[in-house]
């Protein structure tokens, strides 16, 4: 499977940059809203339905608690909600992608999609949007038929802070992040 997710021909006469050649390679796609995602294959863990998840007191409302996974508890995020959506009725659809980010979170999603194989070519830097928008969690955007798919860089999702909450819900947060963190 390893090999799989290598091989990435180059082409020299490519006129992408060598950063967009290099993300090229598998994403598992899933949907927020009506907007597809991708986050890259190496990154996510397991996959698993909607579950009981224990609250934490004292966390930002997109933080929902905490899950245990065959002994293991796993913080949980809703994407939704980290990235300013509505929250969502939740459905049989709705799964809890457990991803490594330096730990493993999960992430609550609409839906999981599928797994695609997006070549570096077909992936566009993320567009500059000016002003106060910060773009710096997208990985680029994948081209797939005549569909976008917003790919993330899922540790740049997560900031250095929300990583610090997660394992120390009682800590108080003193970096510079803590603006960035609340931009919705």
């Amino acid at each position: 499977m390893a090999t799989a997710l290598i091989d990435k021909p180059h082409k020299a006469s490519s006129q992408k940059s060598d950063s967009s050649r290099d993300n090229g390679g598998k994403y598992l796609t899933f949907k927020l809203a009506n907007e597809e995602y991708g986050v890259e294959i190496l990154r996510v863990r397991e996959i698993n339905g909607l579950m009981d998840i224990t609250a934490v007191p004292q966390m930002p409302p997109y933080m929902k608690g905490v899950i245990n996974l065959r002994g293991k508890v796993i913080p949980v995020i809703d994407l939704r909600l980290k990235f300013g959506l509505d929250e969502a009725q939740h459905t049989e659809q709705t799964c809890i992608i457990v991803v490594d980010v330096g730990k493993e979170v999960g992430i609550i999603v609409d839906t999981v999609s599928e797994v695609l194989d997006i070549h570096g070519d077909n992936i566009e830097p993320p567009p500059q949007m000016g002003g106060n928008v910060d773009t710096g969690f997208i990985l680029g955007m994948g081209k797939v038929g005549d569909a976008v798919k917003i790919l993330l860089a899922i540790e740049k999702v997560l900031t250095t802070d929300d990583v610090i909450a997660m394992s120390h819900p009682q800590a108080e947060v003193s970096s510079g992040e803590e603006a960035t963190v609340e931009a919705t």
